[in-house]
């Protein structure tokens, strides 16, 4: 009999999909009334489902309406989504998702993330171009034969800056640029793929659970709860230095085991497949003027993106052009005649055109879940299960309760104003402090960010040939132990 593999990213999401189309036949469709704030007009609008009701924004309305929020958060734009308001949840008529929503869903997946995708084909020209240069191979040589006997620092330096990355400014989906030139690197360490995997996306993963000053959870979160984000601030410090430290010991255990005996490895028998698909070289390469300019270019595109993202609120279509303009300085610097240039790289995005398609996929099953309205069926669900248990129960709870509905939601903001107006004031109930739910849902969705096919991971690992039962095997281990300590932690927390 011939041996059973495991399917692929867009097989695992499509099943998926598939799934969440038949839960919106199963599950009532329900909504809760939202609040935004006209900024021009400086008027409430609450958004009922067939009426738009207008207030005036004061902070007597949004205390009448239940939404324990100053109303400066609103003003300045800290909070720029509509909230959910408590106790307006109600059934509305049922949207069940048929076969021609479930075909439908790739391609709309498709459409709205567009923006993502086309960061990540021009990525992929950029990278084809410094490949065809010789650059790439030089830098990765020079690189590994520095690293000899210092292997171990590579998986601290890369995992702790791609946290710091996550905490501070929620660097996410642009550590998919990372791959290309990560994997070599770690490769010529003679470690193997799942190393550099781990090192980028756990960095990440246990960073943005973990987030600090990140607007797009901590501090979303945070106002949309009703209190300033630095409540509980050195809890998540003291917890992200416990919780990456933990990752970059399981790390660099599994990576020092694969380097003294390669056959250890969990992907040991893709090897060759995936050195052959990087082009690992680790002979050293002479460096020139052009190789030399070449690699301050291909730097500073990466420097220039995180500054850009972090500093100054650039997103997609910004790190693109970036891209483009260091792919068209590269060839110029490297003297790539035009035919061969865009041959080159369209070759280079074609090689991550299956990385974009499963982001667009992946993006369907998303729209499949706000066509048929059952979010925030779920939602009243988990408030009604927390609602007035003990407090060591409630906070932990609550914390795999946000692991659940960050699969439905996995928007980090669009989950933290849809949500913190409803689960925040249950703390108030149980006598618990606020922050302990805005950090629970971090912690949660942080956690479930590791596995979650609707997330980044299944992008993540289609850049380097990895399938998602070989991950699960890696890093299911390092969940458990990081649940465990997180559970710990909160239980600390509330009496602290």
């Amino acid at each position: 009999m011939k041996k059973i593999s495991f399917p692929t990213a867009h097989s695992v999401l499509l099943i998926i999909a598939a799934l969440v189309a038949l839960a919106t036949w199963l599950l009532p469709a329900g909504k809760f009334d939202e609040l935004k704030y006209d900024k021009e007009k400086k008027v409430f609008v609450q958004i009922k489902t067939d009426q738009e009701i207008v207030y005036p924004a004061t902070q007597k309305t949004l205390d009448s309406l239940g939404i324990k929020i100053n109303l400066s958060k609103f003003e300045d734009g800290s909070i720029w989504k509509p909230v959910g308001i408590p106790g307006t949840y109600h059934n509305i008529d049922s949207k069940p998702q048929g076969f021609l929503e479930f075909v439908k869903s790739p391609l709309q997946g498709v459409i709205d993330s567009i923006d993502v995708i086309l960061f990540v084909l021009i990525l992929g020209g950029f990278i084809g171009i410094v490949h065809y240069s010789g650059a790439f191979d030089a830098g990765v040589s020079r690189l590994a034969i520095s690293l000899r006997g210092r292997e171990k620092l590579l998986i601290v330096f890369i995992t702790t800056l791609i946290a710091l990355g996550g905490t501070t400014f929620g660097l996410a989906e642009e550590t998919i640029a990372f791959y290309p030139i990560l994997v070599p690197v770690f490769l010529a360490a003679r470690y193997d793929a799942m190393v550099a995997l781990a090192s980028i996306y756990i960095g990440s993963s246990v960073g943005t659970m973990i987030s600090t000053v990140n607007p797009f959870s901590a501090i979303i979160a945070s106002n949309a709860a009703g209190i300033t984000w630095t409540s509980g601030l050195y809890g998540r410090i003291v917890m992200l230095i416990i919780g990456t430290a933990f990752c970059i010991w399981y790390i660099i255990r599994y990576a020092e085991k694969v380097r003294k005996d390669p056959s250890k490895s969990i992907i040991y028998k893709q090897k060759d497949e995936i050195e052959k698909l990087f082009a690992v070289k680790t002979e050293q390469i002479k460096f020139n003027w052009r190789i030399s300019l070449i690699l301050i270019v291909f730097a500073a595109s990466f420097i220039t993106m995180i500054v850009g993202v972090s500093m100054f609120k650039w997103w997609f279509m910004e790190m693109t052009m970036i891209f483009l303009l260091a792919a068209v300085l590269v060839g110029i610097i490297a003297g790539i005649k035009e035919k061969i240039f865009v041959e080159t790289f369209v070759k280079g995005a074609n090689e991550l055109l299956n990385v974009a398609l499963i982001i667009g996929i992946a993006r369907g099953i998303t729209w499949i879940m706000d066509q048929g309205a059952i979010s925030a069926t779920l939602l009243e669900s988990a408030s009604g299960v927390v609602d007035g248990m003990p407090k060591v129960v409630f906070v932990n709870v609550m914390m795999f309760l946000y692991a659940g509905l960050s699969f439905f939601i996995p928007s980090s903001s669009g989950l933290a104003v849809l949500s913190m107006p409803i689960m925040a004031p249950l703390a108030d109930v149980v006598d618990l402090q606020r922050e302990l739910v805005v950090n629970a849902y971090q912690y949660g969705m942080g956690l479930m960010a590791f596995i979650t096919p609707t997330g980044l991971i299944l992008a993540s690992l289609a850049m380097v040939n990895v399938t998602y039962d070989k991950w699960l095997r890696f890093v299911l281990p390092l969940l458990f132990w990081l649940t465990i300590i997180t559970m710990l932690v909160l239980t600390i927390q509330i009496y602290l």
